[in-house]
């Protein structure tokens, strides 16, 4: 059974405005600060990308998602902005991200807007540098250029996988199910092969054995 295939082919069937909408959901989510530790934003976009067949599609997937990345990131910044240093010492922070909102704050201290934009690849930083940003004063003139340039590329990179892993598990999928075919098919033949040759040299067996002979009467002398 095609179950891959099967499972693609019914993603590829759903309406895409839908599905092109829960991807952005998930991925504006996962940028905004705290829910990017339960939205499975990445996840969710790779398995969207696998519905990324033609260009239409791939472009439309593309700038939902860009869009949808930069707001994430940009509400992230307000939320630092607004609330300052004052984050890093909230629950949510202190459980899951303390490490990673310091290590943020290191690098964007020394790498100011760059940092921005390289944290896009990197997860968990995803979530918090965009906060952090905020609570460290980064102008926003500068960090709106720089969260946009690393969701635009993000996003491309991500689709382009998730559009080749779908691609490839039809490959493999098909290779698979012909391969099976192969080796049942040789499996089957020499099974045929060897039943064949015994029962053959039965048979030889049995016409090579010499019949037992009469035996012949006792001569008496007269």
């Amino acid at each position: 059974m095609a179950l891959v295939t099967d499972i693609l082919d019914w993603l590829q069937a759903l309406p895409q405005p839908g599905l092109v909408a829960a991807a952005g959901g998930l991925v504006l989510a996962e940028c905004t600060i705290g829910l990017g530790f339960i939205a499975p934003g990445e996840s969710g976009l790779l398995i969207a990308a696998t519905t990324a067949t033609s260009v239409p599609r791939f472009l439309t997937l593309w700038a939902v998602v860009t869009v949808c990345a930069a707001l994430g990131d940009s509400i992230g910044y307000a939320l630092g902005r607004r609330f300052g240093p004052r984050l890093r010492e909230t629950k949510l922070i202190r459980t899951y991200g303390l490490d990673a909102w310091d290590k943020a704050a290191g690098v964007l201290e020394r790498r100011g807007a760059w940092a921005v934009f390289f944290a896009r690849f990197l997860p968990v930083l995803r979530t918090l540098t965009p906060a952090a940003a905020g609570a460290s004063n980064l102008p926003f003139r500068k960090f709106l250029p720089a969260t946009a340039a690393g969701a635009f590329c993000w996003s491309l990179v991500h689709i382009s996988l998730g559009a080749a892993l779908g691609e490839a598990a039809k490959q493999v999928e098909s290779a698979m199910n012909t391969g099976f075919l192969v080796v049942a098919a040789l499996v089957i033949g020499v099974l045929v092969f060897f039943l064949l040759r015994m029962k053959k040299r039965k048979t030889l067996g049995v016409s090579a054995s010499p019949g037992e002979q009469p035996e012949e009467p006792a001569r008496t002398g007269t």
